[in-house]
């Protein structure tokens, strides 16, 4: 399964960004993990920066090295912008928008809800989180799983709409309007320095 297990927080101080939620470890510990972490460090090179970038990437959505990989060439080959493409392709899977829609409190806990199949598209079970939505498709949570505590407890956290999705409380159903326009996409990902650390 393409999941991190290890010290989540480490990641996020790595990056000094809270990536996978908000965070204390950030305000308590504001530098690197690790015994060097407090050092002065020499300045990052090129590469450094770009594979630090596309890092982050990949531990913000949750994917492994290959999976990504993938992703990337699928982006390249389509018409556009290979670097906004990517990030259209990342939020377009489904275990993302089952996050963005506040069905999961987090990406990782999405990701569990749609393999133990508590997630529908279209009225049908899914249970492959990397599943590529299309605009207009329906995405719902399955009526035997309304019921589940954690399920209503995030319904009803969740505040924060996005332009791309459109998200009925009551009914627990949220609809993929159409892909997101870049600026829209609240990840702070440089993408352009993933497409050149690709393209070496």
């Amino acid at each position: 399964m393409a999941r991190y297990r290890g010290p989540k927080q480490k990641i996020a101080r790595r990056f000094k960004e809270p990536i996978f939620g908000p965070s204390k470890a950030l305000e308590r510990k504001p530098y690197p993990p690790g015994q060097h972490g407090r050092r002065r460090r020499r300045r990052e090179s090129e590469y450094a920066v770009q594979l630090k970038e596309k890092q982050k990437a990949k531990y913000t959505y949750g994917l492994l090295e290959k999976q990504f990989k993938n992703l990337f060439d699928k982006a390249s080959r389509q018409e556009g912008v290979t670097g906004e493409n990517l990030l259209l392709l990342l939020e377009s899977r489904l275990d993302n928008t089952v996050f963005r829609l506040g069905i999961g409190r987090t990406r990782r806990q999405a990701r569990q809800f749609v393999s133990h199949r508590h997630i529908m598209v279209n009225d049908r079970i899914v249970n492959v989180p990397s599943y590529a939505l299309r605009p207009n498709d329906v995405v719902s949570v399955r009526p035997k799983s309304r019921n589940l505590e954690v399920v209503k407890d995030n319904v009803q956290r969740q505040r924060r709409n996005f332009s791309w999705l459109d998200f009925d409380r009551d009914a627990m159903k949220g609809k993929f309007l159409d892909y997101p326009d870049r600026q829209d996409i609240p990840e702070n990902i440089n993408e352009q320095l993933i497409v050149e650390l690709y393209s070496k």
